[in-house]
């Protein structure tokens, strides 16, 4: 890739996310990631570390090209950063609901998801 500015456009694409959301966890205007994107202007050292610090992109990979795009992270360290995002939620969204649903089930409601989970992976690897 040729400089930070289609970079940090990867990872807004990589993330599936519109400049919006993004502009937004940062705390910075949509403007201003258009800008960056588009190369009209280049982004601060804060500003790469909230973008790699609220991604999980590696700083390395944003300010050179070099490496990976994201910072490999231990599946309980993502599942936990998951929880996190989901309980920061300002209002309650689709996530929040079902993680509260879950919380309710008791052991035999839990095996019937399992099983039911297990019969759906293997119908579909046939």
């Amino acid at each position: 890739m040729d400089g930070i500015n289609t970079r940090i456009a990867a990872c807004i694409e990589a993330l599936g996310i519109k400049k919006t959301d993004f502009a937004t966890k940062l705390n910075v205007s949509q403007a201003f990631i258009s800008q960056l994107t588009k190369g009209s202007a280049l982004p601060s050292n804060r500003t790469i570390a909230d973008i790699c610090r609220e991604f999980g992109v590696s700083e390395t990979w944003l300010r050179t090209g070099e490496g990976e795009m994201f910072v490999p992270v231990e599946r309980d360290l993502e599942i936990a950063a998951f929880f996190g995002d989901v309980l920061r939620g300002e209002k309650p969204d689709f996530r929040r609901r079902f993680v509260a649903a879950l919380a309710k089930l008791d052991e035999t409601e839990w095996a019937l998801i399992e099983k039911i989970v297990l019969e759906v992976a293997e119908s579909a690897k046939k």
